[in-house]
Formats: C-alpha cells, structure tokens, sequence
C-alpha cells in the first residue's frame, strides 16, 4: 500500500479515536466534585479503591476516577486541567504512547493515568529522564496524590537501600529508568527474600519515552562485582599506536566508526610487538588490545565523545551531549582510553547479571509512554513495544516561526555568519538558545561569544547539574544560552523567565529564537531543539545554520552523493540551490532507516540472551521465595542428605542447600555471559567461514545455556561432596558462598556484536567498540592477509 495511503487510513484512524476520547471527556466534565470539600474527595477516593479491590475493573470507574483528579488538581495547583491533558490521559491509560508538544503539560496528563492504575495497590512506576525530574515531579505532583489518599515517593540513584524500599512500596513512583533497571538487577542477586527492594512490575508511564525506548533501548544495563587490576601491557600499546600515521599505518572506513590497520601498519605493530603473527591463537589478548588502543586513539574524540573530570573518563551521550553518567564502554575500550588520558587504570570486575533497557521495560504488565516526538518512530514503537502512538493536538496552535535551514559550504563562513546572526539579533535584547552537537563545539561557540562581549549561559556535559537554573533564565531579555542538544531536558523555557516579568516585551521581540548548529541522525533530535520555542502558542522562531563540512555530513558522506555540477566552490553567502537541501533531507532519512535497521537487528539477537535470562531468574525466584526449591541434594545423593541432616539438622542443611544453590546459579550465570561475550567476539570468523552468523550465534549461545543448566546441577553437588562433614567444613562452605561484599552498575554503549551486525544486516559500516570488528571495514588486503596467517586458527574454529 503506497505511504500516502498508509498516512491517509492513519489520520482517519487517530481522528476516529480522538473522538471517542472527546465523548468520554464531556462525560468527566459533566461529574461536579467542585462542591466537595478535601476530605468528601479522599472518602470518595477510599470508595473507588475499594471497589476496585472488590474485583470491579478499573476501566468501569474511568470517568469518575479522572473527574476526583481534574478536583484535585484545581484545588493543590490552582489552574484547571485543560481537555487535550484528560485526552492524553485516557491514551496513556489504554496503552497508547502519546505524542505531546513540549510546555502543553505531560507532567500533569501522566497523573490522571498514573492515579487510575494505581488504584489496585499494585503500584505504578513514571520513568524519568534523570534524577532530578523524578524528585522534581514527584513534589510537584505529590500534593494531588496525597489529597485523593495514594502514597507517592521518588528513587535517586544514591539513595540508601531502606529509603528506596519505601519508595518503591509507594502507590506512585517516580524514578529514573536506568535506576529502576539497576535496582532490578541487585534484585536478582539477592540471597534473602528481604532484601529485595521491588516488587512486581505492573504498570508504568516512559517520560521522554521515544529516548528512553528507542534512543537507549539497545544499551546493556550491567551489575558487576569482583576485580582485579590490568597489566602494564595496556600502556606500552599505547604507546605504539600513537606512533602511527594516518592513511600510512591505518586508516578508517567510510562513515569514520572503526579503524584498522594497513598492511604496512600492521607490520610495524608486530615488529615493535616483537610479534610474528597477530592474529595467531596465542596472541589474541594483544590483538584486542591493538584493536581497541587504536579505536580509542583515533575515532574516540576529546570533548565530543567523551570528557576527563575528577581523572576520570565520563561519557558524553550522542543524543543529549550531556554527562551518560555511570555508562562506560566495554571494559577494553574504557581502559583504553585511560591510557590514551594516562590516567590510572580502574579495577574492572566480572559481570554478573544484565539487561537492556527495552527488555527491562517490557517486564511491566502494561507499558504506556509520552514524549513531544513520536510520530518519526512509529513503526519501531509498534514493533518493538507494541505500542501505538496516538498524536495530541495542542492546546493552543503553535505560533513558531520555522525557517528554512541555512546551508554553507564550509564551516569556517557558517560561524561567521552564525556569529553576526546572534550579534544583531543579541543587541535587540532577543533571548536566544544556541543548540550544537558536542560540548567542543558549545565550548568553541561560548569563547567566540566572549570574545565579541557577549555573556552567555554553557549549559553541557561539564556543569550538568547547573541546568535547571540556566535553563530557567533563558527566556528572559538579553538572554544567550549555549548548549548541547536539548534531548530529556526536560524544563520549558518560559518567556520573561520564571515569573514572565518580561514576557511582553520578549513577545514583542519575536519570543525564543533557538538556532541548531548542526542537524543531528535522527529527525526527532532536531525537533526536540525546535520544540523549545512556541511552547503553548507563545511566539517563537527556528533555524538551522549547517555546512557541507559539519560532522553528519563528512560523517555519512552526503558531500559525496551531491553532483559536482550543483556543489559550489567554498564562498562565504549561503548556498540557495534547494537540490542541496533536499539531498541532506534524503540521507538523513537513510541513516534513520539504517540505525532502525540496526535496532531491530539487535532486538532479534538480545531477545535469544533475554529468554535464557528470565528462565534462570524466574527458577531463581522460585528457590528465594521458597516457591519451588531445587533440592538437587535429596533428589541426587539421599544417602548424604540423610546424612548431612543428622549430623546438622534438617532446617540447617536445606537452608544451606539454597544458598548452594543460589550462590552456583549466579556464578554458572556470570561464566555464561562471559562465554557468550566470546561467542560474539567470533562472528566474523563466522563470516570468513561462510556460516549464518545469526543461526551460528543463536546455536552456540544455545549449546552455552545447556551447559549452564548442568554445571549448576553438578556444582551443587560437588560443593556438598567435597565437604568436610564437620563444624568447620559447614562454616568454610558457607564463607565461600556468601553472596558479594561490593557490587556496581553501569551502563555499556556498545556491546561486541554491534558493529558486526551493523555489517551484516543492515548493510552499513557499524560503530561502537572495536574488539574483533576490524574486518569489517577493512580492505580486501587485509582479510587476506588475516586469512593467510590464521588459517589454522580458523580451521580449529569451524570443524
């Protein structure tokens, strides 16, 4: 069916909806609860959870339920709910992702949901973008709650265990989703029911969801423990690799994501390794560490990709340019770029358990979402989630200014004329928000702008947490902020400041002018920064100043597919032929496709690693909660549980038994997720050989996960034969099966299977951690030479 068709049937569809949610709003504006005093609402509150604890459903109760929260909202904020908010709520409620313009109220349309579902004491969880969101609406809209009679709380990342147990405990939990996803994650290594800080996942609401789902989805969430130091080797590679020249010793592919070596450069590596053959079995450790040392060295970029603080590398997230706190690269990569910094090696510890955040949100029993750009999405959202994105139209009509963008042929007249736009438009007092793709370049615009005398507010990955107050001023007259891309911020710039002292005047100026100084992969990036200005039918206006020398472009080559015959030699006025224009349009939309491409490439891999996963943490479940014990002891070795029983008794051997048995589940589930790290390591093995490398993952991974059932069964075993049948061979056990002293959690970028399957299925050149990803990009020369010098290695590999 032709798209416009699709499009067509789609309007007709979400305005049939849109009316039916109308019909059902006059219904709760028709219920007058104004008469009612505080505590009249929180007895009729009372009534509803109690007839819903009765067994009625909730959706019976809808109208009167959005009725009590339209009351108590007028009475705790002191404004009215306006009809699109209740229709966004109705949405959420059915399961729909909700796509709402930035300033026309998410925050309050996700109560009206969260208030109804939680009426089952089953809980409901709202995931923020960031911590301080998630106090911050959790005040904000605590009052509201409370008054109807549920318990709402918030989850920081640091808080202490207790605190968040009590949080999560409440009617309504406010929470990031990485801290949800980790807290589930210290959950399912937990050895005492009562240590677990969750409860059952049933529903919740994604803030900024097509970040958090789409954005992030793919990003493994990883609970370590243990560590041990690296060797110097590290270093000293290094050191070798930065002697390297460019296009002489390596080179890169073509959309700059991975490097490697030339065979002149790979010579030179193995002379100073005094190494006669890299890519045999027994130097494998110093492959990777060339692959990696390199992949660092040269496509990792300072200020851009990450930033040094504290002597410590922080990442910078590709999508906010802001601080990815606690996400590291695997650990190869981020020790790395330590050498590369010099700074002191970290103590890297052993995986136990991890999740992605698209599995971690697929755990709730009913999953809605908001977000001001969703539509770009669409067909992801509904594929992956199952979602369905139901379209809000604005309170007020959006009265921005779009205009279109502005295209130089190279960046140095692009800042120039950057730089005079923003000096005449300054001197009128406008406010204006300066959006650029990397904290080099904010840094970059905020010294030019100094330099001219121009004070501006830096809002990026070095002060993240000054950014609610820049933000907070930078509607007011005179106002120049510079900034990473205003993804998840999640603050409305309002006109004239917080108390909009000098909003007329503002207006009177033509209100926030936001200018991008880059276009970004994906469409929904741009909108976000568009969407900071015209928030509820305030005046606004919109433009990008790009050059054919800006990263995108250099990046995926648009330059390349531009004919020669229409691309103008570098001249300081803007380019005005509109072909131009439209070529960035096209290939912005083939990387969208291909990272979609990706995304799903991912999905169908991670989905295989997710189902072993939940087997082993549901049977894990079973033995914690006393549900099902294993009792592999009794079932195997009666004679020497009988005996075991008398000589201990029978309460002491079958508690130790689960703590055996949880203690080797998590171990056998840690040797598991190493193994299948190096199952990935080889899928370009799998190319060279010929094979599927999908169906050879899948069925390694699968032969991995039947061992891992059967060394938990026979190391239970083990761990009781070799017991010394005394006090102290039942003291010794249990010492060294106590569950770890220190864990941590981070988030990885990538995992070793990215650029791989960014090869293989999508069709394009992948990025991310390099491990064993060389081939593919590399040229044909150097495939050869891998295969002429690891022959037998690779013979070994696919018998």
């Amino acid at each position: 069916m032709p798209k416009s068709m699709l499009k067509k049937i789609e309007n007709i569809s979400n305005k049939a909806e849109y009316n039916d949610y109308k019909k059902i709003v006059d219904e709760i504006n028709h219920v007058k609860f104004d008469s009612l005093n505080k505590e009249k609402l929180l007895y009729k509150s009372i009534e509803l959870k109690m007839k819903v604890s009765q067994g009625v459903c909730i959706d019976e109760i809808m109208i009167q339920a959005f009725a009590l929260v339209k009351e108590a909202i007028r009475i705790a904020l002191g404004f009215e709910a306006y009809d699109e908010q209740i229709i966004a709520g109705i949405a959420m409620h059915r399961g729909r992702l909700i796509e709402m313009q930035t300033g026309e109220g998410k925050t309050i349309a996700a109560v009206f949901p969260a208030y109804l579902n939680a009426l089952s004491g089953l809980g409901c969880h709202i995931l923020t973008f960031n911590d301080y969101l998630a106090a911050r609406d959790a005040v904000w809209m605590g009052p509201i709650y409370e008054m109807l009679g549920l318990r709402v709380g918030f989850v920081q990342d640091n808080m202490k265990m207790q605190d968040k147990q009590k949080a999560y405990l409440c009617d309504v939990t406010y929470i990031t989703a990485k801290v949800a996803g980790f807290d589930y994650l210290r959950d399912s290594i937990c050895y005492e029911e009562n240590e677990c800080i969750q409860r059952p996942f049933n529903f919740v609401i994604v803030d900024e969801a097509d970040s958090i789902i789409i954005d992030e989805a793919k990003i493994p969430l990883v609970i370590a423990a243990g560590g041990y130091q690296n060797d110097n080797t590290l270093s000293s590679t290094m050191d070798i690799i930065k002697g390297l020249k460019p296009k002489i010793h390596y080179d890169k592919d073509e959309y700059e994501r991975n490097a490697f070596l030339t065979e002149i450069g790979l010579n030179l590596v193995e002379a100073q390794l005094c190494c006669d053959n890299l890519y045999s079995d027994e130097n494998i450790k110093l492959l990777n560490e060339v692959h990696n040392t390199l992949y660092a060295e040269v496509i990792l970029k300072k200020d851009i990709d990450y930033i040094v603080r504290d002597d410590k590398i922080e990442m910078v997230d590709e999508f906010t340019g802001r601080i990815a706190e606690n996400r590291h690269w695997p650990d190869e990569i981020q020790e790395a770029l330590e050498a590369k910094e010099k700074l002191e090696f970290k103590s890297k510890g052993r995986i136990m358990n991890q999740i992605t955040l698209q599995s971690f949100i697929m755990l709730y029993k009913k999953v809605a979402g908001m977000t001001a750009t969703a539509m770009d999405s669409a067909e992801e959202i509904s594929e992956f989630y199952g979602l369905e994105v139901f379209v809000i139209p604005s309170h007020v009509p959006c009265n921005r200014i779009d205009y279109p963008d502005v295209i130089f042929t190279h960046k140095e007249a692009k800042y120039k004329a950057l730089i005079n736009e923003i000096t005449s438009v300054h001197a009128t007092g406008q406010p204006i928000l300066i959006g650029n793709s990397s904290v080099l370049e904010s840094d970059y615009m905020a010294l030019k702008l100094k330099k001219l005398g121009i004070e501006c507010q830096v809002l990026n990955a070095k002060n993240d947490e000054l950014e609610a107050e820049i933000i907070e001023q930078a509607g007011v007259i005179g106002a120049v902020t510079v900034s990473t891309n205003m993804a998840g911020r999640g603050a409305d710039i309002k006109l004239g400041g917080t108390k909009c002292e000098s909003k007329d005047k503002v207006i009177a100026l033509g209100g926030l002018y936001v200018i991008g100084t880059n276009r970004y992969e994906s469409k929904r990036i741009d909108k976000q920064l568009r969407g900071r200005a015209g928030r509820q039918g305030d005046v606004g206006m919109f433009r990008f100043f790009i050059s054919l020398e800006d990263d995108l472009i250099k990046k995926y080559g648009i330059d390349k597919i531009i004919p020669a015959y229409i691309r103008p030699k570098n001249q300081e006025e803007p380019i005005d032929d509109p072909r131009i224009a439209r070529k960035i349009n096209q290939v912005q939309r083939i990387i969208q496709g291909q990272n979609s491409d990706l995304r799903r490439a991912l999905w169908k891999y991670s989905s295989l690693l997710e189902r072993h996963r939940l087997q082993v943490y549901h049977r894990r479940l079973e033995i914690l909660e006393d549900i099902d014990p294993l009792n592999v002891l009794e079932n195997e070795n009666q004679k020497l549980y009988e005996k075991l029983n008398t000589l201990f008794g029978e309460k002491c051997i079958n508690k130790l038994e689960k703590q055996v048995a949880l203690y080797n589940i998590d171990e056998s589930f840690a040797n598991y997720l190493a193994e299948v790290v190096i199952i990935q390591e080889g899928i370009n093995l799998n190319i060279i050989g010929g094979k599927n490398p999908f169906r050879e993952l899948q069925r390694e991974t699968n032969l991995c996960f039947n061992t891992l059932q059967q060394d938990i069964l026979e190391n239970i075993l083990m761990d009781f034969t070799n017991m010394e049948l005394s006090e102290s061979g039942l003291s010794s056990l249990r010492e060294r099966i106590e569950p770890p002293t220190s864990t941590w959690t981070y988030l990885v970028k990538d995992n070793a299977i990215m650029d791989s399957l960014s090869s293989i299925l999508t069709g394009s050149l992948g990025g991310g951690s390099v491990r064993i990803a060389t081939f593919a990009g590399a040229p044909i020369v150097s495939i050869i030479r891998f295969i002429k010098k690891s022959s037998i290695s690779i013979k070994n590999k696919f018998k």
